[in-house]
């Protein structure tokens, strides 16, 4: 079992975690961490946390599993540190979203003989905003969350035992557990999530532009226009790592993108435009 959890950034999906378990039944030690103490106090607050750390490193020795929910490169950073300050026996887990240049880090870093045991993990649940103040306990219930771990891993026993338990908590915080290879999480996600947000961010942008000084031609788009550019309230400090860590495949999906569009435009009054919202409404069906 596990008693002792530090979860080190408690902003959105940091203390939604710590609800989380809290509603599926953990009665052990959830101490919170953030680089601005406000928010851990503001979990605690909320009951995500049993205490507040001021010092990350220390809180996570105190700890058996270390939840990393903080941004791609200073998830590196702090895995950087904690693998010469824990014992073989922690188990370090992150909520990332890409994978390659974690999953790298870790089989540099972890997993081997006189290391911490690492373990990538990635729910794909959240909002467009991020704090503290938005967590949520059910935020990953129907949620798939991913684990991109390796097969070569050598653990201490305490370890790998730790890891099938914070597995069973996540499927106890109501995700759905899906295993998949670090490169090819990254292609996936480039096309589920992070396309969906690079073109929400250029629609919102182009609209801002073009009807940005008359704002009561927003309200003539109604619901559609609220669904289509709500991740475009997102902001830069939550995209900019992803930008930085998943670069060739987002580019990929973004061109591919581009070129659907040229053929849409081009196609505006052909039955090749009947075709594409065939196409689109088959995959709203499956």
């Amino acid at each position: 079992m596990i008693n002792r959890i530090a979860i080190l950034g408690t902003g959105l999906l940091g203390t939604s975690v710590g609800l989380a378990l809290r509603d599926a039944g953990y009665t052990g030690a959830i101490t919170g961490w953030n680089r601005t103490l406000d928010e851990a106090h503001y979990a605690h607050r909320m009951g995500a946390l049993t205490a507040v750390a001021e010092d990350a490193i220390e809180a996570a020795r105190a700890s058996e599993v270390v939840l990393l929910s903080v941004p791609i490169y200073a998830t590196l950073d702090l895995m950087a540190q904690l693998s010469g300050a824990l014992s073989p026996d922690h188990l370090v887990t992150d909520v990332g979203s890409t994978k390659r240049m974690i999953a790298e880090s870790s089989a540099r870093l972890y997993n081997m003989p006189g290391r911490p045991a690492f373990l990538p993990g990635h729910p794909m649940a959240g909002k467009e905003r991020g704090g503290a103040s938005l967590a949520e306990a059910n935020l990953f219930r129907g949620a798939v969350w991913l684990f991109t771990d390796d097969p070569a891993a050598r653990r201490s026993a305490r370890a790998a035992e730790l890891v099938q338990h914070w597995r069973a908590w996540v499927r106890a915080m109501g995700a759905r557990v899906l295993d998949l290879n670090p490169i090819r999480h990254d292609e996936l996600v480039a096309w589920v999530s992070h396309l969906p947000q690079f073109v929400a961010t250029s629609l919102s942008a182009l609209l801002e532009e073009e009807v940005g000084n008359a704002p009561e031609l927003k309200e003539v788009g109604g619901r559609a226009l609220r669904e289509m550019t709500r991740l475009g309230a997102s902001p830069y400090s939550m995209w900019r790592d992803i930008a930085h860590t998943n670069t060739e495949p987002i580019e990929q999906a973004i061109h591919a993108l581009e070129q659907r569009l040229q053929h849409l435009r081009e196609n505006l009054r052909t039955p090749a435009l009947r075709s594409e919202f065939d196409q689109a409404n088959r995959f709203r069906r499956e």
